[in-house]
């Protein structure tokens, strides 16, 4: 879920997966569709920015779950409005079970916009931002919506062969506007309301995904990316493996925590609760990142 128009994202996602050995995903083989925010085919002006973002999508859920059918719905704006129609657009789609969203803005009531992302069987995610701590988000902090961090993922010689400490960009924060996902409390977030992250996945640029994005309209080139505009597709993609997405799906890791990687380490500001990387729950990682799939 994007905005504005990227005309070369089945040529791109074509040289990304081939490049990774992955199967081909085109619109002529039914893995892949790509339709504005009412579901037709008249397709958005190009942006480059929101392109970049879009191909950082497609190429995340491609490395995540290769098997998955993607949908990439276009918003002609990046308004609430628009974004909102274009999620509402995704929910009715056949066979959907999950959709991510990276982007974020000031906080906001469900009461406004909310409705958007209330879409319970479908797991929704939103990426809590790449600018630390700023208090609340939306849509991560939406009530309906899983609420994803970021962390630096780094290869060592432990056991699991990684390590994880949570990224400084990761957004985190508490708002009294909407509340909590049932699982999450006062006691472990001490927030009166929704606190945001509830998971994550690797979102540090530095230790991001290699992603084949465009450069102007017409050329694309390797480079690294990040941000939570990662960690939400790689999350919505866990959701689709998992395929457990019953229900308010943000409530899932709450009752399975033991399916998370705990990340206890980093920070993304100064703050007396929502900032610093803990046993538990915090701020910028939420309960942790993806141990394969019982999480969701």
């Amino acid at each position: 879920m994007d905005a504005y128009g990227y005309p070369n994202a089945e040529r791109d996602l074509g040289v990304y997966r081939s490049q990774w050995g992955l199967s081909s995903c085109t619109t002529a083989n039914g893995c892949l569709r790509i339709m504005n925010q009412t579901g037709g085919t008249s397709l958005p002006a190009f942006n480059s920015g929101w392109a970049g973002e879009q191909a950082l999508d497609l190429d995340a859920v491609s490395a995540t779950c290769p098997s998955c059918k993607i949908v990439l719905v276009q918003a002609k704006s990046a308004s609430l409005l628009d974004l909102g129609t274009a999620v509402n657009t995704a929910a009715r789609q056949a066979g959907v079970v999950a959709i991510s969203n990276s982007y974020g803005g000031g906080d906001l009531a469900d009461s406004s916009y909310g409705a958007a992302y209330n879409h319970p069987g479908i797991a929704v995610t939103a990426s809590t931002g790449d600018n630390g701590y700023q208090g609340g988000s939306f849509p991560a902090s939406s009530h309906y919506v899983t609420a994803v961090g970021g962390t630096s993922l780094v290869k060592d010689s432990s056991a699991r062969g990684w390590s994880e400490s949570a990224w400084s960009g990761a957004g985190s924060g508490c708002t009294t506007l909407n509340a909590p996902p049932a699982g999450q409390t006062s006691a472990m977030t001490s927030c009166g309301g929704r606190a945001i992250a509830d998971v994550s996945a690797v979102a540090d640029p530095a230790t991001g995904l290699a992603t084949y994005a465009p450069t102007t309209k017409t050329s694309s080139s390797w480079a690294q990316y990040g941000g939570t505009s990662l960690s939400s597709p790689i999350v919505a993609s866990v959701y689709a493996l998992s395929g457990n997405t019953g229900g308010y799906a943000n409530t899932l890791p709450y009752a399975n925590p033991a399916g998370l990687f705990d990340v206890t380490s980093g920070s993304n500001g100064s703050c007396a609760s929502w900032c610093t990387s803990k046993s538990g729950w915090d701020g910028p990682t939420g309960l942790g990142t993806p141990n394969g799939t019982s999480a969701f």
